[in-house]
Formats: C-alpha cells, sequence, structure tokens
C-alpha cells in the first residue's frame, strides 16, 4: 500500500540530499533532475528583494527551468537563504569560506529562508516561504576547526556550513522555527497541496 495516488513520481529540481530524504521519508517518490542553472546570478539579481523573495525565485526558477524537460509532470523547486541582519550568506565555496561564515555566525542569531514551489506545464501551482531563527552559541577558532575536520566536505553543501541534522546540532543555543524549514523544505505545507491536488491520500 502506498499513499501516493498519481501516476508518476514527483520530480524533484534538488541536489538537496536532506530535501531527497525528507520526501522518501514522507513517502513520496521522487525522479531527481537537479535544475541547471546560475543561482548566484539570480540571486544577484533579486538582491533588492527580501531574502525570503530570493528563496522563492529561485525555487519557482529551479522547478520551471526542469518542468520545461518534463511536459506535463509536477515539479518540486525549493531553495533556503541565510540572512544575518543585512548580510545574506551563500553556500561556502571552500573551507576558508565556510570557516569565515562560521566566525559571523558564532554567537548571533540569524535566519533561514525556505522556500518551495510547485511548477506543471509552467504554471505555478503552489509556493510557499517559511522562516526560522537559529542562535549560534559562541565558537572557539579551535573548535571550528575540529568542526570542520570533522564534517570535511558537507561544509561547502549548505548555507552557513553547517546541518542541524548532523553534526551542526553542536553549534546552536537555541533554535526557533519548524525543523523542516530548517532542512531547506516547508514539508507540511508541500504535503497540504499535494494532498488538495489529488497526489496523495487524504
Amino acid at each position: 500500500m502506498t499513499l501516493w495516488l498519481a501516476a508518476q513520481p514527483l520530480v524533484l529540481a534538488s541536489r538537496s540530499a536532506a530535501r531527497r530524504t525528507m520526501l522518501k521519508a514522507a513517502g513520496i517518490p521522487i525522479e531527481l533532475h537537479p535544475a541547471d542553472l546560475d543561482e548566484r546570478a539570480l540571486a544577484v539579481r533579486a538582491a533588492l528583494q527580501q531574502p525570503a523573495g530570493v528563496a522563492a525565485l529561485l525555487a519557482k526558477e529551479k522547478a520551471a527551468v526542469v518542468g520545461r524537460v518534463h511536459p506535463g509532470r509536477l515539479v518540486l523547486g525549493a531553495d533556503q537563504t541565510l540572512a544575518l541582519g543585512a548580510n545574506h550568506f551563500t553556500k561556502p565555496a571552500d573551507r576558508s569560506a565556510a570557516k569565515a561564515q562560521l566566525r559571523a555566525l558564532s554567537g548571533q542569531c540569524h535566519e533561514l529562508h525556505s522556500a518551495v514551489a510547485f511548477v506543471q506545464d509552467g504554471a505555478v501551482l503552489f509556493e510557499h516561504a517559511d522562516t526560522a531563527r537559529l542562535t549560534m552559541r559562541t565558537l572557539s577558532d579551535r573548535f571550528i576547526d575540529l568542526y570542520l575536520d570533522a564534517i570535511g566536505e558537507a561544509a561547502t553543501t549548505s548555507v552557513g556550513a553547517y546541518q542541524l541534522e548532523g553534526l551542526g546540532s553542536q553549534l546552536f543555543e537555541r533554535v526557533d522555527g519548524d525543523y523542516f524549514t530548517i532542512l531547506g523544505l516547508p514539508l507540511v505545507p508541500a504535503l497540504d497541496f499535494l494532498r488538495r491536488h489529488g497526489c496523495l491520500a487524504s
């Protein structure tokens, strides 16, 4: 038995292992097709928007790009941005950039903005953005180096150089917001849309 009612799997326009894991754990069959687009260029173009707006734009663009090669299919796009006051962060390019991000976030409260969009045949059927606030404890340079040694290349796969579901949990003293939003996908609103769209049993 399955709760998925659609004839074909959901197309996921994302490389994120966390999003893939969340959807599969929720019983959503997925077909991976990461979007091939310049996210940083799009983010620069949307620089005058609030961080949540940038995340929403990128989620829609990812889904739209992938949807062009999957006519008739339902495509999910998602994105996440990090804001520390007026400063917006992107995924660190290397260990040095990851260390700089952790130093900047140390002892501070930052916001994660996660957005999801569903697109089919060029039409945006649903979009939603949510915000979580995380307070990082004060980190010593020694701890940052130990942490980066422990997580290796994973430091460059997420904005802020952490994954809360892993060793990143050791960085924080307070977390306010939806867990799925922090992982990069507002999952509960997405599941609600899929039920209303007839893809999931209700």
